[in-house]
């Protein structure tokens, strides 16, 4: 089984927050720099995605937006309930990060005929939205982890389907095979141009072709998922060395905009997965693979850990300046290794760029939680940061700048509370631990 928290970050913030519930909501940095680490359901139909900067963010969604800096407390104390649940229905569970999971399900001793799973599935996702507060996941059940990955995507949110044994090639030749893991957009692109769209295409073709187009090592694989081969096990004491992405291009390229481009697009993937599984790592490595198929890579170890992908892009970007880029690069890859749990660091630093004009005291405003006006605040508060106050109670940052500080109290027990604007400096507001929604 394959459990999938849905647009987890955003979930967990409108739970808390009752005023953000059915309101697109963006979580990520919020600067001008910043990246967008999830977007809730309502903010995606807009086209708001996760990797996304916050420029075209905010581009695209509506006034009323709430853009919000990450609170990995909240994620993680919630997670770690969904997790203990996990480990109730079998010794054998596979965190892969914050919000997903893996769980043999045969090492738990339950019925596998599709009726039980389906049933024991369906009491999971209810048990744990129950114990979150609200929180939904999608289940995928099948006969291997690229089975029960591919099924919780299938019908999200707060989805469930199972493959049955027998079914797997049904269920996945008509699916594009973007499905799979390991198609990126430039593998997808490469066998495109040989008429390959769906996974039931990539089937047709011959071990000898698939290994030619996308080379040996990722074309075995490739085709063996395409035949639902796939024995890896679950794996309990899963500890990620490292965190990285990387892209092969369907033609070598020259041009350094877009070597520039693609730098930041791959550090935008690892730092959103670093902030995902709450990790930050002190060494990035640059792949590069030249027009001749020569391998090359290129680290710095940093003095302090990082999951910010400015940062991340910002080392990539001078070890991809001392690399001979001459003739073409068919690859490349950027990484984080030295892994640590996550150090906030200076992590809010860039909400000082672009702080926002809070509503008048008292008063509701059209204005959206973090969204920018120019003042810098004497207190860096950011949009969404937990606070209480000794008279007003427990409360959120709705937005600074001005040297005030407008905060939302409301809690996830209470109902869409008041909105009061305060001097930034007020000694009695605090920040405060993440609120209890049990």
């Amino acid at each position: 089984m394959h459990l999938d928290l849905d647009a987890f970050f955003a979930a967990v913030e409108q739970r808390d927050k009752p005023s953000l519930r059915g309101r697109p909501v963006v979580v990520g940095g919020t600067g001008g720099r910043g990246v967008v680490s999830t977007a809730s359901y309502e903010a995606r139909a807009f086209g708001a995605r996760s990797a996304m900067s916050t420029v075209e963010a905010r581009r695209v969604c509506p006034p009323g937006t709430a853009f919000l800096g990450p609170r990995f407390a909240a994620y993680k104390r919630t997670a770690e309930v969904v997790m203990a649940v996990l480990r109730e229905l079998s010794p054998l569970v596979e965190q892969v990060s914050i919000d997903e999971a893996y769980v043999d399900l045969a090492a738990g001793g339950h019925d596998l005929t599709v009726a039980g799973v389906t049933e024991l599935a369906t009491g999971l996702k209810q048990t744990i939205a129950a114990a979150t507060g609200g929180v939904t996941g999608s289940v995928g059940v099948g006969s291997s982890k690229s089975l029960a990955k591919i099924g919780s995507e299938l019908d999200k949110p707060d989805g469930l389907t199972v493959v049955p044994v027998g079914q797997e090639l049904a269920v996945l030749h008509p699916l594009p095979v973007r499905s799979l893991g390991g198609v990126g957009p430039a593998t997808a692109e490469r066998l495109a141009q040989v008429k390959v769209k769906t996974i039931g295409d990539l089937h047709r073709l011959s071990l000898i072709d698939l290994t030619s187009l996308v080379g040996q090592a990722h074309g075995t694989g490739l085709y063996r998922l395409a035949r639902a081969d796939d024995d890896r096990p679950v794996v309990t004491d899963r500890e990620a060395k490292s965190v990285r992405a990387e892209e092969t291009f369907a033609r070598d390229l020259t041009d350094p905009v877009r070597l520039s481009t693609e730098i930041d697009a791959l550090a935008a993937r690892v730092g959103s997965r670093l902030q995902r599984s709450g990790t930050s790592g002190r060494t990035v490595t640059l792949k590069v693979r030249r027009y001749d198929f020569t391998t090359l890579t290129r680290s710095q170890t940093l003095a302090q850990p990082v999951d910010d992908p400015r940062q991340i892009a910002e080392v990539a970007h001078r070890l991809l300046g001392a690399v001979d880029r001459s003739g073409g690069l068919r690859l490349l890859g950027v990484g984080v290794s030295g892994l640590s749990t996550y150090v906030q660091g200076d992590l809010f630093a860039e909400l000082l760029d672009e702080p926002a004009t809070p509503p008048e005291e008292g008063t509701e405003t059209e204005q959206g939680p973090g969204d920018p006006r120019p003042g810098p605040a004497v207190v860096a508060w950011h949009p969404g940061q937990d606070v209480v106050h000794p008279e007003l109670g427990a409360g959120w940052v709705w937005g600074s700048g001005l040297n005030r500080v407008t905060v939302r109290f409301e809690g996830p027990r209470t109902a869409p509370g008041p909105v009061r604007t305060l001097a930034a400096d007020d000694p009695g507001l605090q920040p405060a631990d993440p609120p209890d929604w049990t």
